[in-house]
């Protein structure tokens, strides 16, 4: 695979117009519905009561576990197809979710409306200056003393493997600052042996936080670097046993003081 440089919203787009059905589910599926999205989830909390806008929603995964915590939420993707999944999935079971499809980077929300914004696998898809002005928006989105929690994978995670099953990104030989605002192509696995396509567009740790300070972002941000675990290693071994004592994403959260 090459390395792509130049990634634009309309390519997230159509790649997940084009695969939506294979995000689809109920329960934990892929790799990171495991690794990643447990301890995020938890990372939002307390979510009962409060407003929340689900950036880059997809399908709604995410979305429909806040709302059953207690949360307004708001889910905004720029696939119109997953957000035609998202809306099926609350017609059949209504939790109060409203849906849109939007850019992230034009969100047009009013100021100060959010307690909360969830960024799930967002900045992946953007560049360094995609990500300054998103970052910008969510600032400006959240309530004073509201708090931005997003998830990338661990800069330093395609660096470290070779691009096999069942998590990789393709760098084609770069290096850590040499890939830096390049798109990568990548594949996720499911437990059930389906491949789901994903890209990288490479930012160091250095990146999210300039964004984060360029936005007005002023307090120390919490940071887990999240991994594959004993529990589920126990689960399932040939799936999860070849990542172990590996950083495969990195979640934030900062307040907005």
């Amino acid at each position: 695979m090459a390395t792509i440089d130049t990634p634009t919203p309309a390519d997230t787009r159509a790649l997940y117009d084009q695969t939506a059905s294979n995000w689809a589910r109920r329960a934990p599926a892929s790799l990171s519905d495991f690794t990643a999205r447990p301890p995020v989830l938890d990372l939002c909390e307390p979510v009962a009561g409060r407003a929340v806008l689900d950036l880059g929603c997809g399908e709604g995964y995410c979305s429909r576990i806040l709302a059953e915590r207690g949360a307004q939420v708001l889910g905004i993707d720029i696939s119109e197809r997953m957000i035609d999944l998202a809306r099926q999935a609350e017609q059949a079971r209504p939790l109060g979710i409203d849906y849109t499809t939007g850019d992230a980077m034009r969100v047009a929300c009013a100021d100060a409306q959010f307690d909360l914004v969830l960024a799930m696998f967002l900045f992946n898809y953007l560049d360094v200056a995609g990500t300054r002005t998103t970052m910008a928006q969510i600032h400006r989105m959240l309530k004073p003393g509201g708090h931005f929690v997003f998830a990338v994978p661990h800069p330093a995670y395609a660096f470290m493997r070779d691009p096999v099953r069942p998590f990789y990104f393709d760098v084609a030989g770069a290096g850590y600052f040499s890939a830096r605002d390049l798109r990568h192509p990548g594949k996720i696995w499911r437990r059930d042996g389906v491949a789901l396509d994903v890209q990288m567009v490479h930012k160091t740790f250095e990146d999210y936080f300039e964004a984060l300070r360029l936005a007005g972002f002023t307090t120390m941000p919490v940071v887990r670097e999240l991994k594959a675990t004993r529990e589920m290693l126990e689960l399932d071994p040939e799936f999860f046993g070849s990542l172990m004592d590996f950083p495969l994403h990195v979640a934030l959260k900062v307040q907005r003081t």
